[in-house]
Order: structure tokens, then C-alpha cells, then sequence
């Protein structure tokens, strides 16, 4: 999108790499920018079955840039908010999660900050061992902002949580997979992540889109609510092409062949 993000599509995957390994990945308005305009690219693409989240360098993100802090939270709090209510800040990390299409993250060296936010944004995250994690806004005298209280609230004990962001330690791979904060643990996590995007790739993209929009209503929607939503979603995708061509190439062995 410019020279803060690399982007490229290649058999369906989306690979998506922050690129300003200079400064460790570090978000500065520029990087803001480029993510919001990423994911907003991604979300028309129809030839886009997963997304791969990584950073280029030594560090997946180190945060916020220090001359975006010296501004305030962000420096970029002032914008309007988008249709799901989010500030630009808040939607290069929320905006993951509201991709029709899975997200994996592939984290190593440092997701501090805003960068841990970004990486919580992601369907499934997958770390490096010797990653080192820190929610770290109170740190700076500043609260978390960028989304990452909804997310985190499917994803980590609430006493957990609070000790983290009132501390702002940092904590290693081990206790973020242990919390939940972590999917997995990889040597490599961007083939981890590479390799898991292609085992999707090769679903019913309606079947994996849908799936998608019912996990993203898990957590707040009541569960009569969730009952409607799952039929709705199912009478989209049974007896359709996709579906049939699933059932037909495991029948005959074969790869599938899927409509997008």
C-alpha cells in the first residue's frame, strides 16, 4: 500500500508483512494508514481466501513510534469513526476481525503495545518461542485504545488481564500461549502460519466465510440469536456449488475446485 506494508496474493493467501524494519515495525501515521488502506483492500477481494499477518525484521511491531506518542495516545484519535465505529487506530486492529476471511498472524521478536493489539485483531496467532510480549500502554501513562479490550475478552481470564495492562510487564511466549493469548508455537511461525493459510485456502470459501461471521457473533449474541444465525448461514452454503463440490472431490479423492 506504500512502503509501511507489503501485499501480496498468491493462491488465494494474502501476504500481508509490516514493512518498516527499521524502527521495528513501530506505528507511526504512515503505518496506521497503510494497514486501514490494507485491510480495506482485502475486504473487497474475492480471490482471498486467508490472510498471513507478519512483520519484517527483528520484531513482528514495537508499538507505538515515540513521535506519535509525543502527540498523544495514537496522534490520530481526533478522525471519525468508520460503519463498525472504530477511529483509524482502532481499525488496523479491529478491522482484522471484521475481514470476511480467516486472519493468521505470525509474531516474532517483539508485539508490544499497539503491535500486540494488532496481532490480537487476528483469527489464529502464531508466535515464535522466543517472542516477548507486553500489553505496555500504562507504561507510557496511557490506557490500551486500539481495540484490544473487546478482543481480549474471548480470549484471556479477566484477573489475568487486569494484571497485565496495570503492570505493563513483559512476558514471554510460554505465558502468552498459556492465557491464550497465542494460538500456537512455531521455530518458524510465518511458514506455520503459511502452511495453516493453505489448508483453509483449500475450504469452501462460503463455508469458511461463514463460519467466520458466526464465531465473530459467539461472544455477544444470545443464544437464541445464534440459533437463527446458524441456520441462516447454512441454508447459504447447502446444495450450492461449493458444497457440492466438496462432497464430489472427497468422494473421489481429488483436490476441490471452489467458486469464490
Amino acid at each position: 500500500m506504500n512502503d509501511r506494508v507489503i501485499f501480496s496474493v498468491a493462491d488465494q493467501v494474502a501476504d500481508v508483512r509490516l514493512a518498516r524494519p527499521d524502527k521495528m515495525n513501530a506505528l507511526d501515521p504512515a503505518m496506521f494508514d497503510a494497514i486501514g488502506a490494507t485491510i480495506d483492500a482485502l475486504g473487497q477481494r474475492k480471490d482471498v481466501r486467508c490472510v498471513v499477518l507478519s512483520g519484517e525484521g527483528r520484531g513482528f511491531c514495537a508499538g507505538l513510534d515515540m513521535a506519535s506518542m509525543a502527540a498523544g495516545g495514537s496522534g490520530l484519535s481526533a478522525r471519525g469513526r468508520n460503519a463498525d465505529g472504530a477511529i483509524l487506530p482502532q481499525h488496523v486492529t479491529w478491522g482484522w476481525r471484521m475481514l470476511p476471511m480467516p486472519v493468521i498472524a505470525a509474531v516474532h521478536g517483539v508485539a508490544f503495545g499497539g503491535g500486540f493489539q494488532i496481532m490480537s485483531g487476528a483469527d489464529i496467532r502464531v508466535a515464535a518461542p522466543a517472542t516477548r510480549f507486553a500489553i505496555r500502554e500504562t507504561h507510557w501513562g496511557l490506557v490500551p485504545d486500539m481495540a484490544g479490550f473487546p478482543l481480549w475478552r474471548t480470549l484471556v481470564r479477566d484477573d489475568v488481564l487486569r494484571e497485565l495492562v496495570y503492570t505493563a510487564r513483559e512476558f514471554d511466549a510460554g505465558e502468552a500461549l498459556a492465557h491464550g493469548f497465542v494460538t500456537r508455537l512455531a521455530d518458524d511461525p510465518r511458514a506455520e502460519a503459511m502452511a495453516l493459510a493453505r489448508i483453509i485456502a483449500d475450504r469452501s470459501p462460503h463455508a469458511v466465510r461463514g463460519a467466520k461471521r458466526l464465531l465473530n457473533m459467539a461472544h455477544d449474541a444470545d443464544p437464541r440469536a445464534m440459533l437463527a444465525a446458524e441456520t441462516e448461514e447454512q441454508v447459504r452454503v447447502i446444495g450450492q456449488p461449493n458444497m457440492m463440490e466438496a462432497v464430489a472431490a472427497n468422494m473421489a479423492k481429488r483436490p476441490p475446485v471452489f467458486e469464490d
